[in-house]
């Protein structure tokens, strides 16, 4: 019998009437409940089936079979269905929006986007709403990426499971994407990602002007108007616009999106003009992936990431934090959208 403290041998007395059954080790069974708690938790931090194989032999002296890890590990599957189409809050402050790319071995290893959809609940908790793997290139006759069309499928599936209005949906600019936030949450407002904008001005830029410009760029996103805001933007064209008309023209089609959190209160802005909330999962996504290349399907690559984040904070002291860190945000967002919070709390 194999446990979490190494094989153990056991004496099972005959039943010549077979009436018997057994409750802490059942008939047949090869391993107890918490061997399998212990491989899925060894796959959610990022170890492949031979790294898992392997550990349980070092330190257990168990041999468990590659094929046996992953059947444990299939076990999560049927929980991912049931957390994907679960019943959501009908109101939330804050959806942040982005996509991983992860390689997915279908016909050949090609580069598909994992959706990630990341909410603020009203009591401003964190709650990942669900995992969507997009089209593989062979379907839409394009590079796989992230893709407008198939945001608004995803978004379309968080309204239809009960969201029936969100404050602020913060992105990474992706073109056609207010859109299509927009074709789902008419009051919606759509923001883009501060920091995203200043990583995309940097490819522009050659390294030696990194810190001038990050300088310039600095009196934009903090200035306390829009107005304001504007006359920075035209005094850095004139610093920078001649050496990188390329930046300028970033930030001007970006701009609509880009100012919306300037008018609200200097809570509202800390919290929404990065979407570092949902970096952070997609970096502890990115460390489960890395470790095994790529994924034999779709299925496998959804199971990995789910094991991944459903591993995130387990003793709840980051919720607390960021709960904290959330309610005079809370406070400034029921003030600027007359009520809409209030609405989702009753």
């Amino acid at each position: 019998m194999l446990s979490e403290v190494g094989p153990v041998e056991i004496d099972v007395p005959r039943d010549r009437d077979g009436s018997f059954e057994p409750k802490i080790v059942a008939k047949r069974k090869r391993r107890l409940s918490g061997i399998d708690e212990l491989v899925i938790s060894l796959s959610a931090k990022g170890l492949t089936t031979g790294e898992v194989q392997a550990h349980l032999a070092e330190v257990y002296g168990a041999q468990v079979s590659r094929q046996t890890i992953s059947t444990i590990t299939d076990k999560v599957i049927e929980g991912l269905a049931e957390w994907q189409n679960r019943p959501l809050d009908p109101v939330y402050p804050v959806i942040f929006i982005d996509a991983i790319n992860v390689k997915i071995r279908d016909g050949k290893v090609a580069n598909r986007p994992i959706y990630v959809a990341l909410a603020v609940t009203c009591e401003g908790r964190l709650d990942i709403l669900g995992l969507w793997a997009g089209e593989a290139p062979s379907v839409t006759g394009a590079p796989g990426g992230e893709g407008a069309k198939y945001w608004l499928h995803v978004l379309t599936e968080i309204k239809n499971r009960g969201v029936g209005d969100v404050l602020m949906v913060v992105c990474d600019g992706l073109t056609g994407l207010p859109d299509a936030i927009t074709a789902v949450w008419p009051q919606t407002i759509t923001q883009t990602c501060v920091v995203h904008l200043l990583r995309n001005s940097f490819r522009y830029a050659g390294r030696q002007h990194y810190d001038a410009i990050a300088k310039a760029l600095r009196p934009v996103y903090t200035a306390p108007t829009e107005a304001a805001a504007m006359e920075r933007f035209l005094e850095f064209c004139e610093a920078w616009g001649e050496r990188y008309p390329a930046i300028v023209r970033l930030w001007e089609n970006a701009w609509a999106e880009f100012v919306p959190f300037l008018s609200f209160d200097v809570e509202i802005r800390k919290i929404v003009c990065t979407t570092n909330a949902i970096e952070s999962v997609n970096s502890r996504i990115r460390r489960a992936v890395k470790a095994r290349g790529h994924f034999p399907n779709e299925q496998a690559a959804l199971k990995c990431v789910y094991m991944a984040i459903m591993s995130l904070d387990p003793t709840g002291a980051g919720q607390r934090r960021w709960s904290m860190r959330w309610k005079p945000a809370l406070n400034a967002f029921d003030m600027a959208f007359d009520g809409r919070l209030s609405t989702g709390r009753k």
